[in-house]
């Protein structure tokens, strides 16, 4: 098992030339919420929302946070709400190396470790590799070394031509369901080093020999699974992905757990196999 530690915090930063009003208002529309109904929401008024979004009225530090927990904001564009408001930002961004961040780092250690000897990694907000057990050393045996340091990358160990993607059997609908997830992350987080990886992976070039993406032969799969290759065998995985619950800290609250389920029991076996 392997651990990452993250490099230092960021400060964050309001978007030049827009004010608290307008981003709280494109939030509102994204969110599909009227301003009646925010206003239903956080014990307000259509007519303050309004004058907010407008720049017509300042709102409170209380009350941008409030807007913000009601249409589901990410806890680092809160911190910008806060700034384009002129206020300082309400949740810290600590380095996950942080001594104050021991607690976090041991328990994704054991949850991980845990689960072996099925795959699971903790990843941060742009896919970097922050913590690994060994399922997940076991599916990158034969992965070139230029991908996996300095830090590995999980979008970029999956989809590129040199990583897992020539030994991925349905990697069409698997790429496709990646760079979707990749895209809704993009919609919600201002992140140009996320834009910048997206544009990296959707550029890779297939793999020569990858089939059309179906499954060999007709399955009722309950979930999308991951069909892999390994030592002559097709292991299938459903991933699975948890976040924490009201996260106070910005570092905390991207990052994912990604725990991998055998989707057949032949994978269940196999992999009990290599563990005894």
């Amino acid at each position: 098992m392997t651990t990452v530690a993250a490099g230092p915090a960021a400060s964050p930063s309001a978007p030049d030339g827009k004010g608290v009003g307008p981003l709280l208002r494109a939030w509102r529309e994204r969110r599909r919420v009227s301003q009646l109904e925010l206003a239903l929401r956080a014990d307000s008024s259509a007519r303050h929302i309004s004058f907010v979004e407008t720049g017509r009225s300042r709102p409170s530090e209380e009350m941008v946070l409030r807007l913000a927990e009601h249409l589901d904001v990410p806890v680092r564009e809160r911190n910008a709400l806060l700034l384009a408001a002129g206020y300082a930002p309400h949740y810290p961004e600590t380095p996950l190396d942080d001594p104050a961040l021991d607690a976090l780092r041991d328990g994704m250690e054991r949850l991980i470790q845990g689960y072996e000897p099925y795959p699971a990694l903790v990843v941060d907000a742009t896919y970097t590799v922050v913590a690994a057990n060994r399922g997940i050393s076991m599916l990158l045996e034969g992965v070139p070394e230029s991908l996996l340091v300095p830090v590995p990358n999980a979008m970029r160990l999956t989809l590129h031509p040199q990583g897992l993607a020539p030994r991925i059997r349905n990697l069409r609908e698997w790429r496709g369901h990646l760079l979707e997830q990749m895209q809704r992350q993009i919609a919600l987080h201002r992140s140009d080093a996320l834009r910048e990886l997206y544009e990296e992976v959707v550029g890779y070039p297939a793999p020569a020999g990858v089939d059309d993406g179906r499954p060999a032969e007709p399955v009722a799969w309950f979930a999308l699974p991951m069909r892999i290759e390994h030592q002559g065998r097709v292991l299938s995985f459903v991933s699975s992905i948890s976040t924490f619950n009201t996260p106070m800290d910005v570092t905390v609250a991207e990052l994912a757990i990604e725990t991998f389920l055998p989707a057949d029991p032949a994978t269940s076996k196999y992999l009990h196999s290599l563990a005894s």
